[in-house]
């Protein structure tokens, strides 16, 4: 059961799950999206981050990008971290495609490759201590910030673990 009541500390609820972020991808994760991020960025030259294609190739591809970005809020997926896992929703609903616990969470890293200069998105690996990939977010806005999210909260999860280990052999 996900919760989204305020607590003491953010995320720290000893019975239930808690919700601490969640996030909706860029319309970067779709084809259509990678195709108008290399549109956008075609031409180089400009002033400043301002670029001459921004002024050729936006205003009329304005209502196709509203179109996709409208389409994956009501069809697309969301991200959730709770305080026990990462998980893979419905952008409508609760229903949730996958999930990965968040002790199995050792290293979040962005993929260097992934990057979308316009959209300012990256993907964000989920790996395990085996090296495995766990779970992959595509798309994800400013994933710098979100990859440390995630991090916290792994990192926060084995302190506590530790902590209740110290406390149990204390007795």
């Amino acid at each position: 059961m996900l919760t989204k009541k305020p607590q003491a500390i953010s995320g720290v609820s000893p019975k239930s799950e808690s919700v601490i972020e969640e996030l909706y991808p860029s319309i970067a994760t779709t084809g259509l999206g990678q195709l108008l991020n290399s549109l956008y960025e075609s031409i180089p030259i400009g002033i400043g981050e301002f670029k001459i294609s921004y002024l050729i190739f936006i205003p009329p591809t304005i209502p196709l990008a509203l179109l996709l970005y409208f389409g994956l809020k009501v069809f697309g997926s969301k991200y959730i971290v709770t305080n026990r896992a990462v998980k893979i929703g419905n952008a409508l609903g609760l229903r949730v495609t996958d999930e990965v616990a968040i002790e199995k969470v050792s290293v979040v890293s962005i993929d260097p490759d992934s990057r979308l200069s316009f959209y300012r998105t990256g993907d964000v690996r989920l790996t395990g201590s085996a090296g495995e990939t766990l779970m992959l977010l595509r798309g994800v806005p400013f994933p710098e910030r979100f990859r440390q999210v995630i991090a916290e909260t792994a990192d926060s999860h084995r302190m506590v673990a530790a902590s209740l280990v110290t406390i149990r052999n204390r007795k």
